[in-house]
C-alpha cells in the first residue's frame, strides 16, 4: 500500500497482520475513486468510516483535505492509522476515534465543527473472520441519512461487494456507480428539492 498522489506521493503505508479481517482498498480502485472526487478534496472535511488502515483518508490528506476523521474499532488498525499519520506528518489534520459505527454516527457531527462532512467514505468489511458475508452498508448509510452529518453539498461513498444490496435513505440519491471486479463503489448525495 502506498500514497498515490499529493504531498506524500509514493510513500509506503504500514498495514496490519493478514490474520485480521481487513482488506485494504486496492490502488486501482483508490486511483479511480480519487480521479472522480478530485475537485472536492482541497480543504474538505472527510469522514473515513470502517477506516481499516486509513488508506483512503491518508490519500485525501496527501491531496490537500483540511481534516479527516478516522473511525475504526479494531485496535491493530487504530495503531496502523496513528503510525501512518505520524510517519506522513498528518497528525495535526486528523482525528482518530475507536467506535462501533453500527451503534450510530450522529455523534461524529461534532468533529466537523457543525458544518457536516464534505465527503463520507465507508468501506465496511465484506466478510467476517469466519468468511461469512456481511451486510453493513445499509444500517450505517441509514444512520448517515438520519443524522444529517453529511454537508448540504456533500457526498457519501460506499464501497461494497457486488452481492450486497441495500436500501437508500429517503433523503439521499445515487448519482454514480462504478464497478471493479466484484467491488462496487456507489456515490450518493442529498436529493434535490423538487
Amino acid at each position: 500500500m502506498r500514497i498515490i498522489a499529493g504531498t506524500a506521493r509514493g510513500r509506503k503505508l504500514l498495514s496490519v497482520p493478514k490474520t485480521k479481517p481487513v482488506k485494504p482498498i486496492s490502488d486501482r480502485i483508490k486511483q479511480s475513486l480519487f480521479d472522480i472526487i478530485k475537485p472536492r478534496i482541497p480543504a474538505c472535511y472527510m469522514l473515513d468510516l470502517f477506516a481499516g488502515t486509513g488508506a483512503v483518508g491518508l490519500e485525501a490528506l496527501s491531496r490537500g483535505a483540511g481534516k479527516v476523521v478516522f473511525v475504526e474499532r479494531e485496535p491493530a488498525c487504530l495503531r496502523a492509522i496513528n503510525r501512518n499519520l505520524e510517519k506522513l506528518g498528518f497528525t495535526e489534520k486528523a482525528i482518530i476515534k475507536k467506535a462501533d459505527i453500527l451503534a450510530g454516527v450522529g455523534w461524529l457531527g461534532h468533529f466537523s465543527e457543525g458544518e457536516g462532512y464534505d465527503i463520507i467514505f465507508m468501506g465496511p468489511p465484506y466478510r467476517d473472520q469466519n468468511n461469512v458475508m456481511l451486510a453493513l452498508s445499509e444500517p450505517v448509510l441509514a444512520s448517515v441519512g438520519q443524522s444529517k452529518i453529511l454537508a448540504e453539498h456533500g457526498i457519501a461513498i460506499v464501497q461494497h461487494h457486488e452481492t450486497e444490496k441495500f436500501a437508500i435513505p429517503e433523503n439521499l440519491e445515487v448519482f454514480r456507480t462504478e464497478q471493479y471486479g466484484d467491488t462496487i463503489v456507489t456515490f450518493l448525495r442529498y436529493k434535490k428539492a423538487q
